[in-house]
């Protein structure tokens, strides 16, 4: 993978946004490799759709590029809302690449892939409509909580200008590919165990520390009267799907 974007593509645009988006786009055509089946490359759609950008000509994963020169942090903007959760919630919902290059010499400095996977309707914040002023009056817009997406789901290609081996970031994909078995509602349920298995410091934990989120996962499944039973479902599942380890006597380990 060649970090170098080449500004030469956009050379008939004047546009600063317009000319970063041909070059970064221009770019991950060329470079960018499909983390799903390793397929070389990946395909730009001839014309743009509300979020995909690109697809694979092997497996068919789509894919929606957010580019920019600033690190990526905890919000990023999505886009048009209503598209975003229409996406989110539909079969083909894609998969995103969040890229982030140097503005004086255009290379690449970090690139997180999140699977399609790990979005629900929790980790996309509503905007603001336009105001009625505005060029675009009503516009309603988003952000992606990249904070709210657990660890496991913002693999990096790139990292601070180091590239990762193809090899590790396919396995890192297949190892959650997993979450597509279950319908929306219960993959937020195991997302939401696992960022809270995220927020304890250290490789190993019991299960009465993860009991100290109760309240908190009360909040959000208000329908379901039983959080600790649904705690330990959860710890089981990523057991079994090799997320975690089990230690014996509540006690787990992450991998």
């Amino acid at each position: 993978m060649n970090l170098q974007m080449d500004e030469s593509v956009a050379e008939q645009y004047r546009s600063p946004s317009q000319r970063m988006r041909v070059i970064t786009e221009s770019w991950a055509k060329q470079a960018l490799f499909c983390p799903y089946c390793g397929a070389p490359h990946i395909n730009r759609f001839e014309n743009n759709r509300p979020v995909a950008d690109f697809f694979c000509p092997e497996c068919a994963e789509e894919y929606e590029l957010k580019s920019k020169k600033t690190t990526i942090r905890n919000k990023i903007n999505g886009g048009a809302y209503t598209a975003m959760i229409e996406r989110i919630e539909a079969v083909n919902n894609p998969n995103f690449f969040f890229l982030q290059y140097g503005k004086a010499d255009l290379q690449v400095k970090n690139l997180i892939l999140v699977p399609k996977h790990f979005f629900s309707a929790g980790v996309i914040e509503k905007r603001r409509p336009l105001a009625a002023s505005a060029r675009r009056a009503g516009w309603t817009g988003c952000n992606i909580l990249l904070r709210d997406i657990p660890q496991e789901g913002r693999i990096f290609l790139v990292r601070d200008g180091q590239i990762r081996k193809t090899k590790e970031v396919l396995s890192m994909v297949r190892g959650t590919v997993f979450l597509r078995e279950y319908r929306l509602d219960a993959r937020g349920w195991i997302l939401d165990v696992l960022r809270c298995v995220n927020k304890i410091e250290g490789r190993d934990f019991t299960l009465k520390q993860m009991y100290a989120f109760e309240t908190q996962l009360a909040e959000k499944h208000p329908e379901n009267h039983h959080i600790k039973d649904k705690i330990r479902q959860q710890l089981q599942l990523l057991r079994d799907k090799g997320i975690l380890e089990f230690n014996g006597r509540g006690h787990y380990r992450k991998r």
